[in-house]
């Protein structure tokens, strides 16, 4: 099992998966102030779900260069490591909020992404990237 996460400063996407399955599906999002969600809650879900592996969206400019919210995703990832003793592997997810929003909007989405985000959906599509690469496949994106 995989937990993988969109990280933001308000709101934290949050997706689980299967990896022998290659199967992820989002889950509500958590809050977050300033990019640090209660940590009760994520604890909670590491308690429901298990996972082997956490996966974090790493926020990379569409050059490839870090910028600073790649620095506190990195923080982020390292957090999860340190609090629940799982590895972390960071995942270049440049375009998946652009996919997230437009698969959105294809379902009826009414483009008010503050009150509805895609934050889960996000994160989903990053896990789904991370399995693709694993298996030697092209991610969505590419």
């Amino acid at each position: 099992m995989i937990l993988a996460f969109d990280f933001g400063t308000r709101r934290i996407g949050v997706a689980v998966g299967n990896e022998l399955l290659a199967s992820a599906s989002a889950l509500d999002p958590l809050p977050a102030r300033d990019g640090i969600p209660d940590w009760n809650v994520v604890t909670r879900l590491v308690e429901e779900w298990r996972p082997d592996l956490f996966v974090v969206g790493l926020p990379l400019n569409m050059d490839g260069s870090e910028s600073e919210m790649s620095l506190r995703a990195r923080k982020f990832g390292k957090r999860l490591y340190g609090r629940y003793g799982k590895p972390c592997e960071m995942v270049d997810e440049r375009g998946s909020t652009f996919e997230a929003k437009a698969i959105a909007r294809e379902a009826g989405h009414r483009g008010n992404y503050r009150e509805e985000g895609v934050d889960g959906l996000a994160a989903q599509l990053i896990l789904e990237g991370w399995f693709a690469s694993n298996e030697g496949l092209p991610s969505r994106r590419e």
